[in-house]
C-alpha cells in the first residue's frame, strides 16, 4: 500500500484486525486546484489506493482510511493562497494539528468500526 504499510498489515493481520490512518492525502485530493495538476493527481491517486486498499483488507478486519488536512502552500505569491485568503472561511487556522489529530484517533477508535475506506476531509471548510 505505502513504504511500511506491508510490514504494518502482516502484525494486524496476525493479531486479527486493526485501523490505519497512515495516508495523507489534501484537499487537492478532492477537488482540483489551478496550476497544480501533478499535485492534485498524487493526491486522487492517493484515496483511490486508500479505497482499493480498504475493500481488499476488509474482510480481514483492517480499517483503511485517509485524512485529507488543509491545502497550505509555502509561497505567498501563489495565486491560490491569495483567493484563499480574500474568501472567508468557517475556520482559518494555518495550523490544524489538534483538528487533525483528533479526526485520525477518532477514525482509529473502535466507534469508527464501520467507517471504511473513507477520505475525510479536515480544512475548515476549505473545500466546501
Amino acid at each position: 500500500m505505502t513504504e511500511g504499510s506491508d510490514g504494518e498489515i502482516e502484525l494486524m493481520l496476525r493479531h486479527g484486525g486493526g485501523a490505519i490512518v497512515k495516508n495523507a492525502s489534501s484537499g487537492a485530493g478532492v477537488k482540483g486546484f489551478k496550476g497544480q495538476a501533478a499535485y492534485a493527481a498524487t493526491k486522487h491517486g492517493l484515496i483511490g489506493l486508500t479505497k482499493s486498499a480498504a475493500l481488499h483488507y476488509a474482510a480481514q478486519g483492517i480499517r483503511i482510511n485517509a485524512i485529507s488536512p488543509r491545502h497550505h502552500r509555502q509561497r505567498d505569491d501563489a495565486p491560490l493562497h491569495r483567493r484563499h485568503r480574500r474568501r472567508p472561511r468557517r475556520r482559518d487556522r494555518a495550523g490544524a494539528d489538534r483538528p487533525v489529530a483528533a479526526a485520525v484517533l477518532g477514525l482509529s477508535s473502535h466507534e469508527a468500526a464501520f467507517t471504511i475506506g473513507h477520505a475525510m476531509v479536515v480544512d475548515g471548510g476549505q473545500t466546501a
